[in-house]
């Protein structure tokens, strides 16, 4: 087998490696649920503190729903010496060294509940890329449904990766607060992008489902409603400096680069795209992003250069958020 493909395991919380063509699977890594097979999770103390970091609160957390792993990448392109998965179910990360194919770190982001964006990285695993998914009150306080609109919001967090420690700096991270919108998958911009992150999004209805006095749409209807949800389009090179900046507010002791900081610093823009995406993939070369719906049968291919001209050009309205929403033509 001239390649090896590492595949999510879902709710078996794991990661199998395949072998392609063949399509064996060559192993199992161990990663967020006890293995007695190999030891991961029994008795070894090693492996019980990289479990225990994934606690949740006071909470002994010993499942998870892996989705979309990544390859560790120098230059754009991967270099096979790292991969990072998350776990959707319980907003964690987990880093899995390739040298000798096990787990080595576990981290419970300390500001959400839930992720999907999974594990994205750019170009050289400077930062690895965890995105939300349902929004959430900060910090995973409660809030009456009622209130969707003004105390849930979505984020984006930024993992500072240590290449030579082979571990995520978990002091040197920081999140971003977005509006209520899902936050779907992420890429890295490359080459002419390199700085830039592309992240889908679904539900910019804000839709909550129906009430208990039967009023609104069904969730599905009411998620579905209009024909557009929003790329979001972030400068996280100038992210990371307002962050380091200390402009940020503390969730659960974390930094988080405030919604409206990021409006007025030109962190984050929204771009039109067909309803319900599922991943936003950057070219090689860094100068197109591509984009599906998954309930509109659509592919929409954005120009870099264009964003970029329509960013300069203020040619935006903005959102109920304030975020600008450039124009689609």
């Amino acid at each position: 087998d001239p390649y090896i493909m590492f595949a999510s395991g879902g709710h078996s919380g794991q990661v199998f490696v395949i072998g392609v063509p063949s399509m064996r699977i060559l192993k199992e890594l161990a990663v967020f649920t006890p293995e007695p097979w190999q030891g991961w999770g029994f008795g070894n103390e090693g492996t019980m503190e990289v479990l225990d970091a994934g606690n949740v609160g006071e909470n002994e957390v010993r499942w998870a729903d892996t989705h979309h792993p990544a390859l560790s990448e120098t230059g754009g392109d991967y270099d096979g010496e790292f991969v990072f998965i998350n776990d959707k179910a319980n907003a964690r990360v987990a880093v899995i060294d390739l040298r000798d194919f096990e787990t080595k770190q576990i981290i419970k982001n300390p500001i959400a509940i839930n992720d999907h964006g999974g594990t994205k990285v750019t170009p050289d695993t400077e930062w690895v890329v965890q995105g939300g998914q349902y929004a959430t009150p900060h910090g995973w306080e409660f809030s009456q449904i009622a209130n969707y609109n003004d105390d849930y919001r979505g984020m984006v967090t930024f993992w500072k990766f240590d290449r030579a420690g082979g571990r995520i700096d978990e002091g040197s991270s920081f999140a971003m607060e977005l509006p209520p919108y899902w936050q779907d998958l992420c890429d890295a911009g490359k080459l002419v992008s390199d700085g830039w992150v592309f992240c889908g999004s679904f539900n910019t209805e804000r839709a909550t489902g129906e009430g208990a006095d039967g009023s609104g749409d069904p969730f599905e209807a009411g998620a579905s409603a209009r024909d557009n949800d929003y790329l979001h389009v972030i400068n996280l090179d100038k992210a990371a400096q307002v962050a380091a900046a200390g402009n940020t507010f503390d969730v659960n002791g974390f930094p988080v680069v405030g919604l409206q900081t990021a409006i007025d610093e030109g962190l984050l823009y929204f771009v039109p795209e067909p309803k319900s995406p599922h991943g936003a993939d950057v070219t090689p070369g860094g100068e197109y992003i591509v984009v599906s719906g998954k309930l509109d049968p659509h592919v929409s291919i954005y120009s870099f250069e264009k964003i970029q001209q329509a960013i300069a050009d203020q040619n935006w309205q903005p959102d109920p958020y304030g975020v600008p929403v450039l124009d689609f033509d």
